[in-house]
């Protein structure tokens, strides 16, 4: 029998990703995408263990981030930063909703799903490019952090009003989830803080945070629901412990690279293996008038608020929230499962979501470069 050639693909993926991102000073989430983008459309097809992974990868994702978040930043600009986030959301809906409906032609569901799959900002595109530009402990890497936490908030609502069914699990999942996450701070943090786990070569505060978060992938299906937000929150909750705790810096720290390592990156890889170079062609136009509608929307309702909010920072803040990817590809994979999407139309949404997580992060960092905390009047 011959080996499965998948899993050294993936590793050589991973690998010339990261060499990639050393060699042009690009985030190393742009080339994971790029090449997920071209081994797709040369005949590889992601396998289940690699979907897992993946999914697992966006979850791990979305706790990091909320574990960069600080609390009492976010609550000292908290209408600054809900006008940020609050613009990235309703502009993009509304356009990408419009657009569909009445340029495409697409049905009333279709075109509400597109909508809201587009108005996301990518927690994961984020996440990536602040902590490899070294913003995750600047003020502005954590306000921006936020504003991505309140758009995908909105977003994740948004999709659960609209579509989805919930059902006994769902509550179940709301009720576990929920208790779980208001003793998770005083819990969690005495426990990753125990003396008898310090120094242990077998992680046992890593291997606990991935319980946990494979815990909210499980109720989260169970309830036909999504497990971002919980994850979020739960990365919130220990966003103190993480900063200053005992042992909590160097918890994240190892944290961050076992995930950094081969978890995230598939998640990357196998967002840009579904998009269909084919389907993009054939529907060029539609495509390209998609993602420049969407990226103006996100642009013009931004940065105006943005200006106030990141100060000098603007520009850079802005792109970055124009990225999509994360929630968007969850999204527009249940409209597809669901019947919503047909698979033009699901190829399209795809293709738009992957271009703006790799266009505007990389014109992020080559044009628009932070300036300094200590720079900032």
């Amino acid at each position: 029998m011959e080996p499965d050639k998948i899993p050294l693909i993936a590793g050589l993926l991973v690998f010339a990703a990261s060499a990639l991102s050393l060699k042009l000073g690009v985030s190393v989430a742009i080339f994971e995408v790029l090449l997920g983008l071209g081994a797709g459309n040369l005949g590889l097809r992601a396998e289940e263990w690699m979907l897992y992974i993946a999914g697992f990868g966006g979850i791990v994702l979305t706790f990091l981030a909320g574990a960069e978040v600080d609390v009492k930043l976010l609550r000292d600009n908290f209408r600054r930063a809900a006008a940020v986030g609050l613009g990235s959301f309703l502009a993009p809906l509304a356009a990408g909703y419009l657009f569909c409906r009445y340029g495409a032609g697409w049905s009333v569901r279709a075109s509400l799903l597109a909508g809201i799959a587009l108005s996301e900002t990518s927690v994961a595109v984020v996440y990536s490019v602040v902590t490899e530009t070294g913003l995750g402990g600047s003020r502005t890497g954590k306000l921006l952090l936020a504003c991505t936490f309140l758009t995908n908030t909105l977003t994740a609502l948004a999709l659960s009003l609209a579509f989805l069914k919930p059902n006994l699990y769902t509550l179940l999942f709301l009720a576990l989830s929920g208790g779980f996450l208001l003793l998770a701070g005083r819990f969690s943090a005495g426990l990753l803080s125990h003396p008898a786990l310090a120094g242990k070569v077998i992680e046992p505060e890593i291997k606990y945070v991935f319980f946990v978060l494979l815990a909210f992938i499980y109720l989260a299906d169970l309830g036909a629901s999504q497990a971002m937000l919980p994850a979020f929150l739960f990365g919130l909750t220990m966003s103190g412990h993480f900063a200053s705790g005992a042992g909590g810096p160097a918890v994240k720290s190892r944290l961050r690279t076992v995930a950094y390592a081969f978890i995230t990156p598939l998640f990357f890889i196998v967002a840009g293996m579904q998009v269909s170079l084919p389907a993009l062609w054939a529907g060029a136009g539609l495509f390209a008038a998609l993602f420049l509608l969407r990226q103006a929307a996100k642009i013009a309702a931004v940065y105006l608020p943005a200006r106030r909010l990141f100060r000098a920072n603007s520009g850079y803040s802005t792109l970055l929230m124009s990225t999509g990817l994360t929630f968007g590809l969850m999204a527009a994979l249940f409209g597809l499962k669901a019947g919503y999407l047909d698979p033009g139309q699901y190829s399209i949404l795809t293709g738009v979501l992957v271009a703006s997580a790799v266009l505007p992060a990389f014109a992020a960092q080559r044009w628009f470069p932070p300036v300094e905390e200590e720079d900032i009047v």
